[in-house]
């Protein structure tokens, strides 16, 4: 069995996305009403691709031209605030990409005072960004605790430079560990670390020698990842698809998931391992939180926007050729509150995106609030569920249902379980039109 089917981090995926016509985000925006909701800012630059990496992002991108987007990030910004509510308050700001640090210090105080001058941050709002190891130096650190930064995200992937090189990093192990001696030096309320696991050839003895190194840190969290090599990235076309174990995958997840739960790590989804400190305390206890309907507003080329059942994003392209295109074409948009291309879910659509938000973590889904959000029952919704704790997947606790600890290794072919008919024959008609 192929336990490696598809990471499930959001449903539909963006290759269900399609066009839309007459749709005006200001018709949305009362989904943005009140507090609770996440701002989020995609930088799809990077100094190099990597092999796996089937993201949004482009490389080798002048200074100029990526002023000319961070002026028409700004411009987006100035005229949402326009549209939102006096009652909006954005909890979370989260800065992804590509590779974010990339720009020149310059480049991101402008887009940091752009958004804390026009968008309604909450007063402890989590402010959050990615980085890699070659775009961590001692000044980007500083620049990133002065702009109140809370979390930072390192993508190591290995300690171990031949696997850096078969995944085609552009760092080497000294230079992830100065990254990380310079992120867990610093003042941040929480460090990530992201490991990948399933490289060709990769031996348990050397996974774990890279978490080992990992801990040594004392990372807040450590996020392990099976490699995925998909339609479109550098890997295939060097055939090492061919080569990918999906049994040997799952042993190293298995050493390595409880390597970490030995060395003080709970594990909070197939890929989250959060350490227990007092610090943590709350987040590692696990009560149940509702996330199913949070809101997303989405600045910059290539992030998705979601309100209500509107799902929005630019086409989804992963080419260099093709991303340059979309990036070109959002540059020269004068109105943006105007969407072409996305998705408007049914109700069903709906209950399947709660239910893999909320299955895919610890502690799982409350039937009382699935209840009450879609006046129906989850079991009579979802019979595959009773299958699956049949199968021992599932665990069922009073209120609560979720994954086992069988279950939670099983995410990646457990979620895709999920997906309809509908939304796999529109990837499916992607995947077709962009083999």
């Amino acid at each position: 069995m192929n336990r490696y089917i598809q990471y499930m981090y959001s449903y539909p995926h963006k290759t269900a996305y399609g066009l839309l016509e007459n749709i005006n985000l200001n018709n949305y925006f009362y989904h943005l009403e009140g507090e609770g909701h996440s701002l989020y800012l995609h930088l799809p630059f990077c100094e190099s691709k990597c092999g796996y990496c089937d993201l949004f992002s482009v490389t080798g991108l002048n200074e100029t031209r990526i002023d000319n987007y961070i002026e028409t990030v700004i411009s987006q910004i100035k005229q949402y605030k326009q549209f939102l509510s006096q009652s909006t308050i954005f909890q979370d700001f989260i800065i992804g990409g590509g590779t974010p640090l990339l720009l020149t210090d310059e480049q991101l105080l402008r887009i940091f005072e752009a958004v804390k001058e026009y968008m309604p941050l909450s007063k402890d709002c989590k402010i959050i960004i990615e980085t890699a190891p070659n775009q961590t130096t001692k000044e980007k650190v500083a620049l990133l605790e002065k702009l109140g930064v809370t979390r930072v995200s390192l993508g190591i992937q290995s300690f171990h430079d031949t696997e850096l090189k078969q995944l085609q990093r552009n760092h080497c192990q000294e230079q992830a560990l100065q990254a990380a001696t310079l992120l867990c030096n610093a003042s941040f309320d929480c460090v990530n670390f992201d490991f990948i696991y399933g490289i060709p050839n990769q031996t348990k003895e050397r996974f774990i020698d890279s978490l080992k190194q990992a801990i040594t840190f004392s990372p807040d969290e450590i996020y392990l990842y099976p490699l995925y090599i998909k339609h479109g990235v550098k890997l295939v076309k060097s055939s090492q698809k061919d080569y990918l174990d999906s049994e040997n995958t799952y042993r190293l997840y298995q050493c390595g998931a409880a390597y970490l739960k030995e060395h003080g790590y709970m594990q909070c989804s197939m890929r989250c391992f959060l350490k227990k400190t007092e610090k943590n305390q709350d987040r590692w206890k696990q009560p149940f939180t509702e996330c199913g309907f949070k809101s997303t507003l989405s600045l910059g080329c290539g992030g998705r926007t979601y309100l209500g059942r509107l799902h929005t994003c630019t086409p989804y392209k992963i080419t260099r050729c093709a991303a340059l295109k979309e990036l070109d074409s959002y540059i020269q948009i004068k109105d943006h509150m105007i969407v072409h291309h996305g998705i408007l879910l049914s109700d069903d659509e709906l209950k399947r995106r709660y239910v893999i938000k909320h299955l895919m973590i610890i502690p799982g889904i409350s039937k009382k609030a699935y209840q009450k959000a879609f006046a129906s029952d989850l079991l009579v919704d979802f019979p595959m569920i009773s299958e699956w704790k049949k199968l021992g997947w599932i665990d069922e606790s009073n209120d609560l249902i979720g994954l086992s600890e069988m279950g939670l290794g099983l995410s990646d072919y457990i979620g895709p379980k999920l997906i309809s008919e509908e939304i796999a024959a529109k990837m499916m008609e992607w995947e077709r039109a962009n083999g």
